[in-house]
């Protein structure tokens, strides 16, 4: 497999382990950027766009980034914050008065990015029309009874998130949703090749080849176990939670059922800030930066984040067993943090997996930000071999560096 792109002196490591991605674990199309303070230092590409194509991945392809867009969409209502319009403190009833319903008056805008608001499934699942219309999914949510008491216990809301996420925005902003916003405050001040919602001459670039095709995976989640590559062991609780059509990991998932299909224009088209966002290695990684630090090459220097809401994104909001992944995770204001489930660059970063391997996150001790995106689907939750290796290859380039970073402990 030919790998294309540029290293900096000593980030050998990634380039070496991005090309055996290709040779023992069965990537297909990917790309690989990573920022350090602020100056891109890796970015790397290779295989075809199209999981069973041809047509060579090249510099700017991009590609569906799964939950990774929930890490994205998270820096909304957290700059709201900053700015002064949003009280992460306040119940989401008082943006939303229709949420109030069935007891979610005690749901607080911090539970719905911490995954506390007991909120992470439907008792009727979404048609794929239906979850693709901006005002059906919200009043979904706002319709449902929590699974437990807001606030006392965390679970991923793997799509629900997204709803509840946008609507939030659309009442605090008069209007604008996530993708909207995203468009308009991130992506283009900085410059990125990110979308939650793609616009119409971005969808038509892409049949010519700017937005690649994905793998379509096997129906239904299965924790993380991988699809075409090496096979993983998950816990029998997990295997057996996503088993279970009744378990609430299972009715997560299928909170859209069937699920769309990722290649579908209209999908590509709709705003889903849990699922749908599409972007560039580069885009995702630049992005990070931005959250932590100034970043060159742009048409004006933008940070996103000041250091106290940077700080508030990576302090631990929810730890231990997850009600709906079934294995020890955490996370901060929208951001997984490191841990066993999803491993990071050091205990200090803060980010967002994609399921089926994309990955995307910031590491404000090293100054550095990763973004990783793929074509070849795997059914990796949250740790996948592929983006891993690419992690660990960051964390040798950066003891050859310096200055070195913690060994995460997992």
């Amino acid at each position: 497999m030919d790998v294309h792109g540029t290293v900096a002196e000593g980030f050998e490591p990634v380039r070496d382990a991005f090309a055996g991605n290709f040779a023992a674990l069965g990537d297909r199309g990917a790309a690989v950027a990573v920022y350090r303070d602020g100056r891109k230092v890796v970015d790397l590409w290779g295989g075809t766009r199209d999981v069973d194509g041809t047509e060579p991945w090249r510099r700017g392809t991009a590609q569906v980034v799964r939950s990774a867009t929930k890490g994205v969409a998270a820096a909304v209502p957290l700059l709201l914050h900053q700015r002064g319009e949003l009280d992460l403190d306040a119940p989401v009833g008082e943006y939303w008065p229709e949420f109030k319903a069935h007891g979610k008056e005690r749901v607080l805008v911090r539970h719905v990015l911490n995954h506390r608001a007991g909120l992470p499934a439907l008792d009727r699942p979404l048609s794929p029309e239906d979850a693709l219309d901006p005002l059906r999914g919200p009043r979904a949510v706002a319709a449902q009874a929590p699974v437990w008491e807001p606030g006392t216990d965390h679970g991923y809301h793997a799509l629900t998130y997204g709803w509840l996420l946008d609507e939030l925005v659309r009442r605090v902003t008069g209007g604008r949703g996530a993708g909207e916003w995203i468009a308009d405050e991130i992506a283009r001040p900085l410059e990125l090749d990110l979308w939650v919602g793609l616009p119409a001459a971005e969808e038509a670039a892409g049949r010519a080849g700017r937005v690649g095709r994905l793998e379509e995976p096997d129906p239904g989640p299965s924790g993380n176990g991988s699809g075409n590559g090496p096979r993983l062991r998950p816990k029998r609780a997990v295997t057996e939670a996503y088993a279970d059509p009744g378990s609430l990991t299972r009715r997560a998932f299928a909170a859209i059922t069937p699920f769309p299909d990722q290649n579908d224009p209209a999908y590509r088209a709709a705003a889903l800030p849990a699922t749908n966002g599409i972007a560039t290695a580069d885009g995702l990684a630049r992005f990070y930066a931005a959250l932590i630090g100034d970043v060159d090459g742009v048409t004006r220097r933008v940070r996103l984040f000041d250091p106290a809401t940077m700080e508030r994104a990576r302090a631990e909001e929810s730890a231990g067993p997850d009600r709906v992944l079934v294995v020890g995770t955490r996370f901060g204001l929208g951001y997984m943090l490191h841990g066993s489930a999803s491993p990071l660059l050091s205990p200090g970063s803060f980010g967002h997996p994609g399921r089926g391997g994309a990955l995307g996150f910031a590491d404000p001790e090293a100054g550095v930000a990763f973004g990783y995106v793929t074509n070849g689907f795997r059914k990796t939750v949250t740790a996948d071999p592929r983006a891993q290796a690419l992690v660990r290859a960051v964390r040798e380039s950066l003891r050859r560096t310096g200055p070195d970073v913690d060994t995460p402990q997992t």
